[in-house]
């Protein structure tokens, strides 16, 4: 990674790994501001957006600032599962055994729970990310798994996190009885021209970077080509990166961004 040393930086920050630069976008604030009123009220809440535009890593970063004490986090990712291995899951991650038949797990689920809520005062959280994917019949059992009739008030939140379509999905007639129960939504836009330029330079100040590396109509260009995409910024800038050193060129012009989009594109 040549390039690092060239541009003056201690470490690349747009690479996937580097869990430094969190960005608190408007879509990041707004999200916490909701996540925060559900963790009041608990119910179901709903989180979409297109790929990439943080969705996962801004609900991931606040399920750690949660207290351990007082909320248990479960973040199940793999929403193709069948409703069996949806419930065993489940189970397993509340940490009770699961059983080979719905009707076991269905009870003992609800049982952990209510001991959860009231004997130990530990409000479960489920993250369920990829919820697009979810099975029609697992979108059927979730109000009634987290329907406990004798109580006024929730015991549990459960937050579904997935592509746009999940509300088409969710919007069908099957899914009325869920809709209803649905207290909190959010859709994650993106970036804007101002955030994202403003992503890209604080990406690079926090990684050390004292010197201007990108002209401005190399950002611009940066910005265009991302359609406000934090995840498409991260990779148009580090191939950009790559290929300024390569070039030897101290700034980053447009015509080095428009040759690194080309090769994304081209794989």
């Amino acid at each position: 990674m040549n390039y690092i040393m060239k541009y003056g930086l201690e470490y690349n920050p747009f690479i996937k790994n580097t869990t430094l630069n969190i960005y608190e976008s408007s879509d990041y604030k707004e999200t916490l501001f909701r996540l925060n009123y559900l963790l009041d009220i608990k119910g179901f809440g709903v989180i979409t957006g297109d790929p990439g535009k943080g969705k996962t890593t801004t609900i991931r970063n606040w399920s750690k600032t949660l207290n351990r004490s007082l909320y248990k986090v479960i973040y199940i990712p793999l929403s193709t599962l069948t409703v069996m291995e949806f419930y065993r899951t489940l189970a397993s991650e509340l940490g009770i055994d699961a059983y080979h038949q719905k009707s076991k797990n269905f009870g003992a689920i609800q049982e952990e729970i209510s001991r959860l809520t009231n004997d130990k005062r530990i409000t479960p959280i489920i993250i369920l990310d990829e919820a697009n994917y979810l099975k029609s019949a697992t979108l059927n059992d979730l109000k009634m798994l987290f329907n406990f009739e004798m109580d006024s008030k929730d015991k549990a939140l459960v937050l579904l996190v997935g592509l746009p379509i999940l509300n088409n999905t969710l919007n069908l007639n099957a899914h009325e009885p869920l809709r209803q129960r649905i207290t909190m939504s959010y859709h994650f836009s993106g970036l804007n021209k101002l955030e994202a330029k403003d992503y890209i330079l604080l990406k690079l100040k926090r990684a050390g970077c004292l010197i201007e590396i990108f002209s401005e109509a190399a950002l611009d260009a940066i910005i265009n080509s991302s359609n406000g995409i934090a995840r498409e910024i991260d990779r148009i800038v580090n191939r950009a990166l790559m290929l300024g050193e390569k070039l030897k060129a101290d700034v980053i012009d447009t015509e080095i961004v428009m040759k690194a989009y080309d090769d994304i594109l081209l794989g």
